[in-house]
């Protein structure tokens, strides 16, 4: 049997994603830009695509700009909102258990001459209020917040953040990195305010090298790929219609009887933690029920190095991630999610990351943590020199 559970790292593209950019490259294969039928045909395509995401969103279709993913998302929100508002102010505001996308930003705008305020986390990883709240000033002018984290699926309280962060400076936009949370939560940016949105179409079954940006009608970003003038100017180059397809089928599909497929990886979740709880030395990392993600389970396995356990399961054919699959193949990385809730080292050396999708099955888990059962007393034998 295999049990594939990193689906925070990737997910298994869906038939009817793989069907409709087969179609694409096989015979809609036009430029959009081109003013033949068959651009037109491929046209079609991306505004199919505009239309599945902003009914979704609730937003207009000409607020959504297609990238290559959720990097290219944030670096556009982060860089080119800051570049095009400089003139406002200089100092940015984000928490300190960000995406990688986010914080090698945050230190690249630093060198730029931006002032940058890390927020710290409380033991469950949630935002610290008070002191954001305090670090809102006359020359703040982005906050950007994950809205679930994606090592240990703690989800911020995005409607609050945008609600105190604006009383204090009207004038503030606010960014959301939602890769880990569309297609597991609702949210909808013009109900709670938020200026801008990331998305990455891999990690909800879609293809890589998709994703988009939601920016919010009014706000000043400016564009970090010149060229032909493709996305209305904020992305320019020839739109990769296949993916852009694909992840308008992808997002649809996620939110197609969204409530029982959210209900599905919720119960899955806490099926998981509660198997799992049953393990001596266990410490579980990620909240139950809607208190955490429907689909990140991270878990300290005492006296088990997380690179150890990886490779053991990897033998049974079970995968899972050692921590964030974007910074796990630097060795020497400490993840900051972890220390930001107060890991120990023992426990910060012990966890690994299991992640669902609403493709997992009861028979998956079952697999997973029966191999662990059956192996966690011998792993812990080895012991780092």
């Amino acid at each position: 049997m295999i049990a594939y559970l990193d689906n925070s790292a990737t997910t298994k593209v869906l038939d009817s994603v793989k069907d409709i950019m087969i179609k694409v490259m096989n015979e809609d294969f036009g430029n959009p830009s081109s003013l033949h039928l068959k651009g037109v045909d491929a046209e079609k395509y991306i505004k199919d695509a505009k239309e599945n995401i902003a009914k979704i969103l609730k937003v207009k279709e000409g607020e959504i700009f297609f990238t290559s993913g959720g990097t290219e998302s944030n670096n556009m929100a982060l860089i080119g909102f800051a570049m095009a508002n400089k003139r406002a102010g200089n100092h940015i505001i984000t928490s300190g258990i960000e995406h990688a996308s986010i914080l090698n930003t945050a230190k690249f705008l630093e060198e730029q001459g931006f002032r940058v305020s890390y927020i710290p986390v409380d033991k469950d990883g949630v935002i610290d209020m008070d002191k954001l709240k305090a670090e809102v000033c006359e020359d703040t002018i982005l906050v950007s917040v994950m809205h679930v984290n994606n090592e240990i699926g703690s989800i911020q309280p995005i409607e609050e953040i945008v609600k105190v962060v604006k009383a204090k400076n009207s004038n503030v936009k606010v960014h959301v990195d939602a890769i880990q949370s569309f297609g597991k939560l609702t949210i909808q940016p013009k109900k709670i305010g938020v200026d801008m949105l990331s998305v990455s179409g891999h990690k909800i079954h879609g293809p890589k090298g998709s994703g988009f940006l939601y920016i919010a009608e009014g706000v000043k970003v400016k564009p970090i790929l010149i060229g032909g003038g493709q996305e209305k100017g904020m992305r320019s180059g020839t739109q990769n219609v296949p993916a852009i397809a694909g992840l308008g089928v992808a997002a649809k599909e996620n939110y197609s009887d969204f409530a029982g497929k959210q209900a599905k990886m919720i119960e899955l979740k806490d099926y998981f933690i509660d198997r799992v709880s049953n393990i001596p030395n266990v410490k579980i990392n990620s909240k139950k029920g809607m208190e955490g993600a429907p689909h990140i389970i991270s878990v300290s396995f005492i006296g088990v190095r997380s690179e150890v356990m990886l490779h053991t399961l990897e033998e049974y054919d079970i995968f899972i991630s050692a921590g964030s699959a974007c910074s796990s193949n630097k060795k020497a990385h400490v993840s900051d999610t972890l220390k930001g809730i107060g890991l120990s080292n023992e426990e910060l050396d012990s966890t690994v990351r299991f992640s669902l999708s609403y493709l997992s099955t009861k028979e998956e888990v079952d697999y997973c943590i029966d191999t662990i059962e059956k192996n966690i007393e011998m792993l812990r034998k080895y012991v780092r020199k």
